[in-house]
């Protein structure tokens, strides 16, 4: 197994006062936190194109993230790597009792069940130091729709949900009523902005009634999108035609030709 010393000795030198990299030593954990976020979403990327290569190189740069924060906490006193690999070391056998102890699990959905679990206990004992919400905990920086969702859960688990799906459509329905009176009104940006992050809250609610995954389904549609999108480009293109210069029918024709032919 490689060593992982190489990686820290890299990491304290480019952070090294006198002989580091100017652009390294410059950072603190606010203006490298989106590098994280975004080499994050480059992982979920090589997966999604099943891309075995690309997965290994972007999962060295999430590592070489986390080896980041950790040589920052470390030079405050904070903390350092090998903190970070005795947290996660204890996390993971505190929350596997089934293979480390002598607890049981019958299936992966009564393993979701328990994990669960004791993530509510850790929060519960959080609460003893100020974290009273069911809410805390959930991520700032996630993206809006997944915490959109984790937020939807954490509140159904305290009772704070509708038992059914019908109701859900009808808050829908009545967002998007919102919607539509404050730009009929011709409300300022700030109002419609508001009334159309209810609305996608309450998409998200829909799906989350319906089984379905707001983020992934949001990612799916974007793929299609931009499939479709090419197909027409490359429609105009084949024609020697400038679709800046195309009507709205010769566009929506095209674009229905091209999501036949996917199907």
């Amino acid at each position: 197994m490689a060593d992982i010393r190489p990686l820290l000795e890299l990491m304290a030198l480019l952070r090294h006062p006198d002989r580091g990299c100017p652009w390294d030593r410059e950072q603190t954990f606010e203006t490298i936190a989106p590098y994280t976020l975004e080499e994050a979403y480059e992982v979920a990327d090589a997966v999604a194109r099943d891309d075995p290569d690309a997965l290994r190189d972007e999962l060295g740069d999430l590592l070489f993230q986390v080896v980041f924060h950790a040589r920052m906490a470390e030079e405050e006193g904070r903390f350092d790597f090998a903190d970070v690999i005795a947290g996660l070391l204890d996390k993971m056998v505190r929350r596997h009792p089934h293979v480390f102890g002598d607890a049981e699990v019958a299936d992966a959905e009564a393993q979701t069940r328990a994990w669960e679990q004791h993530k509510a206990a850790e929060r519960a004992a959080q609460g003893e130091r100020g974290e009273t919400s069911a809410l805390d905990g959930v991520a700032l920086g996630l993206p809006a729709l997944l915490r959109a969702d984790k937020l939807q859960r954490r509140a159904a688990r305290v009772g704070f949900d509708w038992p059914q799906i019908d109701p859900v459509h009808a808050k829908v329905d009545e967002e998007l009523a919102e919607v539509r009176a404050e730009l009929d009104a011709g409300a300022p940006r700030e109002r419609v902005a508001a009334e159309i992050g209810d609305l996608l809250f309450a998409v998200v609610n829909l799906a989350r009634h319906a089984g379905v995954d707001s983020e992934a389904a949001l990612r799916g549609t974007n793929e299609r999108f931009s499939r479709r999108f090419r197909s027409v480009e490359a429609e105009f293109a084949d024609r020697g035609a400038a679709m800046r210069e195309a009507d709205l029918e010769d566009l929506d024709a095209a674009w229905e030709r091209a999501k036949a032919q996917e199907r």
